[in-house]
């Protein structure tokens, strides 16, 4: 299993010049926690990744600081640059950026840097919610002797 694979292939994006407030009611629509910031890809097609915006961007930047969100851009509070994960990545390197990077989602990008789709944590512990436990089994001693000794 890889990062594309597992990731959700249909997600929310926006732009950069987009209003804040239009990006909230996008989140509030879709149901979700972040969108991705992009921007065209150029003659290539597709969308390249430039930023990601949380609903707790939002919260800290906005509310906290008791700005007017209707004066500000996605931009404004967005993150830039934000860690992203190849589609043929294992979930365990996933998993290691996202912690490095102490993010909850992370996009997925194919071999020419286009999003292809967005890894969450809930989506990778499903996965292994769904699968069956590792089960050890014990060493037998008398197993372990009789190999030591020798023919």
């Amino acid at each position: 299993m890889n990062a594309f694979e597992l990731c959700q292939r249909h997600v929310v994006t926006v732009r950069r010049h987009e209003e804040l407030t239009t990006a909230a009611w996008m989140m509030r629509e879709r149901n979700v926690g972040c969108l991705v910031v992009v921007e065209a890809a150029g003659p290539m097609g597709g969308e390249r990744v430039i930023g990601m915006l949380t609903d707790r961007e939002i919260v800290t930047a906005v509310i906290a600081r008791q700005a007017d969100p209707r004066n500000m851009l996605v931009s404004d509070v967005m993150t830039h640059h934000p860690v992203t994960v190849p589609a043929n990545s294992t979930l365990d390197d996933a998993l290691q950026r996202m912690r490095s990077a102490g993010v909850r989602r992370i996009p997925v990008l194919d071999e020419r840097d286009r999003l292809v789709g967005i890894l969450a944590l809930d989506d990778i512990f499903e996965f292994m919610a769904s699968r069956p436990p590792f089960v050890v089994s014990p060493f037998r001693r008398d197993r372990r002797a009789d190999q030591s000794r020798g023919p």
